[in-house]
């Protein structure tokens, strides 16, 4: 099943997300045109130039087909930390403009910090249980002949609480992890020629574990660009991808 897969693998979905922001790819403003959600991090604009979330509903509720006013909306949310409700705003906005690819950049770096910060909360939810639960793991390992000791009841309830919390935050960051390799896919059908783009898509779907999709879209920009300086560091990465699932 995925999440006892992922939990195991969670260091490794870290190092992957590790490698998809350090490249600086992932729509912080980096190469993406536009106030990106590091932009605002980093003050760009400034108070005076970020618009107000309530001028930019009412331009959306004046004219539901302004896109403008759905960016401006989602720059503002961010500003206010409010990434669903910008996600939701640029959603709105590449529904208009669907081959807007500055946007379609932006709403992938919003989905992956979404997915890094729902795997944080499934890490820390896992600490958790070990610590405030640590019962489980004791009585799961004492065994009477071939039956193991069942944990007191209120560690059990406390484990299972915990354990939920674990199962949604690493849910979330699956759904987050896919809506990003999403967003970069509809990008290399945007600009099928770019080195970049195909870059940005293998570099998302192997955060999200998509090896298949991470694999076919390394080889995708090995093909554009074979001399490219990355080349070499993608070849290593490929002859990695490919013997971990030849022994997988």
């Amino acid at each position: 099943m995925f999440f006892p897969r992922l939990r195991r693998h969670a260091k490794w979905m870290f190092l992957f997300l590790a490698l998809a922001f350090g490249l600086g790819f992932v729509g912080f403003g980096v190469g993406a045109g536009g106030i990106g959600v590091g932009d605002v991090f980093r003050g760009t604009g400034g108070p005076s130039g970020v618009p107000s979330i309530s001028d930019s509903e009412k331009r959306v509720l004046d004219n539901p087909k302004d896109a403008q006013a759905f960016r401006d909306l989602a720059t503002a949310h961010q500003a206010a930390g409010n990434t669903d409700d910008a996600i939701e705003a640029l959603e709105n906005f590449i529904a208009l403009r669907p081959r807007n690819t500055d946007v379609l950049r932006e709403l992938a770096g919003l989905y992956l910090a979404k997915a890094s910060e729902a795997q944080q909360r499934g890490q820390i939810a896992d600490f958790r249980a070990a610590y405030l639960a640590p019962g489980t793991a004791v009585a799961g390992a004492i065994r009477l002949g071939d039956t193991p000791i069942d944990p007191d009841p209120i560690t059990q309830a406390v484990s299972g609480a915990i354990s939920e919390d674990s199962s949604v935050a690493y849910f979330e960051a699956q759904q987050a992890s896919t809506k990003a390799v999403d967003m970069y896919r509809r990008i290399t059908v945007v600009l099928p020629k770019d080195p970049s783009a195909q870059l940005e898509l293998a570099q998302a779907a192997q955060s999200a574990g998509d090896s298949a999709t991470t694999i076919a879209a390394y080889e995708a920009f090995l093909k554009i660009a074979p001399d490219d300086p990355t080349a070499v560091e993608v070849r290593r990465i490929l002859k990695q991808l490919r013997a971990f699932g030849a022994s997988g």
